[in-house]
C-alpha cells in the first residue's frame, strides 16, 4: 500500500520540477521583450559607433526588438561605461566599447568600475590602426615622416578620439619607438578628430580603419602605414608599420559588452546571436570593407583577450606618462 503513495508523490514532484523549468525556458526564449539600448562612448560616426549600428541592425532583425544607439561621449568613454555599469543587469542596456577600455584601467585611478571584472563581452571585431596624415604634410612614407617629425620636433599635432583611445596609445608607442615627439590633441570621438585632420588643424592621427578608410580611398587623407604585422587586404598598397619600425604592432578592436551579473541565458543568447551575425556573408563584407575582421568567440575568450590588452597597454601608458584629460 505504501508503494502507490510513493509513486504518486514522485510523479507529482517530477511534474512540479517540469513546471518550474518552463518559466526558465520561456524567459530565455522571450528575451528581449522590449527595446534594447546600446550605449556608445563616442560621438556618432566613429568606429565603435559604426560597429554598434551594424550589430544593432542585425540583432533588431533577428530578435524582433529595436536595438537603439545612444551616443554618450566624454571622459575617454568612462561616462558611457559608468552609465552601463550603473544600469540594471538585465540585458537591456549594452555597451559598445573599444580599446579605450583596456587603457582606462591604468590611466584613471579612481573609476567606479573595473572593466575586466564588471563586464562580460559578447561580440568583437578586430583590425589594425591606420597612421594617416593630412596631404599638406610633405611625406609619403613612414621613414620620411620620422625624419620630418624630428626636424620639427614637437611642432606636429596628433589628433585622437580621446586620451587613452587606441589611436592615442598607438601614437605614443610610435613616438617611443622612433624618438620623435608630437603634440597630442584629444577629441570626444573619432569623427571630430577626423574633421579637424581634414581641415588641417592637426597633421596626423592613428585611427581605426572604419573612421578613415573612405577618406583614404577618396584621396582626402594619406595613409602611411597599418599597425598590424601584415598589410591590410582592403588597403593593400599601404605598408605595415613593422616594415619601417621593427616589432611595432597595435590592434584596434570594437566589442559589445554588458553587466557581469546579467543572467547567463541572456549572455549566451547575445553571444550566439552576435557570432551568427558576424558569420553572415553580408555582415562579413561590410566589416571587411571597413578594414576589420570578425572575431567570433565565446565570452571567456573575449574577456581573456581584453585582459591581455589591458596588461600590454599599461606598460606603454606608464612609460609615456599618459594622464587623464
Amino acid at each position: 500500500m505504501k508503494f502507490p503513495h510513493r509513486r504518486k508523490f514522485l510523479h507529482l514532484a517530477a511534474g512540479a520540477a517540469a513546471l518550474s523549468a518552463v518559466p526558465r525556458l520561456a524567459r530565455a526564449q522571450a528575451y528581449p521583450t522590449r527595446p534594447v539600448r546600446i550605449v556608445v562612448g563616442y560621438a556618432a560616426g566613429g568606429g565603435a559607433d559604426i560597429f554598434a549600428r551594424i550589430i544593432g541592425q542585425s540583432l533588431s532583425e533577428r530578435l524582433g526588438q529595436p536595438f537603439v544607439i545612444e551616443n554618450r561621449p566624454g571622459a575617454s568613454t568612462n561616462i558611457a561605461t559608468e552609465t552601463v555599469a550603473r544600469s540594471p543587469a538585465d540585458g537591456y542596456v549594452l555597451l559598445a566599447v573599444d580599446g579605450a577600455a583596456a587603457s582606462n584601467a591604468t590611466i584613471y585611478e579612481k573609476l567606479n568600475f573595473n572593466f575586466v571584472r564588471d563586464f562580460v563581452l559578447v561580440g568583437m571585431i578586430r583590425g589594425p590602426v591606420v597612421m594617416v596624415v593630412h596631404p599638406s604634410v610633405p611625406v609619403k612614407a613612414v621613414s620620411e615622416f620620422i625624419t620630418y617629425g624630428k626636424a620639427h620636433q614637437g611642432m606636429l599635432s596628433m589628433g585622437s578620439a580621446g586620451t587613452g583611445s587606441p589611436g592615442h596609445v598607438a601614437g605614443e608607442l610610435f613616438q617611443m619607438a622612433t624618438g620623435m615627439r608630437m603634440t597630442h590633441v584629444p577629441y570626444r570621438g573619432a569623427a571630430p578628430a577626423i574633421a579637424d585632420l581634414l581641415g588641417g588643424q592637426v597633421q596626423a592621427v592613428f585611427m581605426g580603419p572604419p573612421s578613415v578608410i573612405e577618406h583614404i580611398r577618396a584621396g582626402r587623407l594619406r595613409a602611411l602605414a597599418v599597425t598590424t604585422a601584415a598589410r591590410l587586404e582592403s588597403l593593400p598598397e599601404v605598408p605595415a608599420m613593422n616594415e619601417f619600425v621593427s616589432g611595432y604592432e597595435a590592434t584596434q578592436w570594437y566589442a559589445v559588452a554588458l553587466r557581469e551579473n546579467t543572467r547567463s541565458d541572456i549572455v549566451e543568447k547575445l553571444n550566439t546571436e552576435i557570432n551568427i551575425a558576424l558569420a553572415d556573408d553580408k555582415t562579413k563584407v561590410r566589416i571587411a570593407d571597413l578594414g576589420m575582421t570578425a572575431f567570433p568567440a565565446p565570452t571567456a575568450d573575449l574577456s581573456k583577450y581584453v585582459a591581455d590588452e589591458t596588461e600590454k597597454w599599461a606598460k606603454v601608458i606608464r612609460a609615456a606618462n599618459i594622464k587623464p584629460e
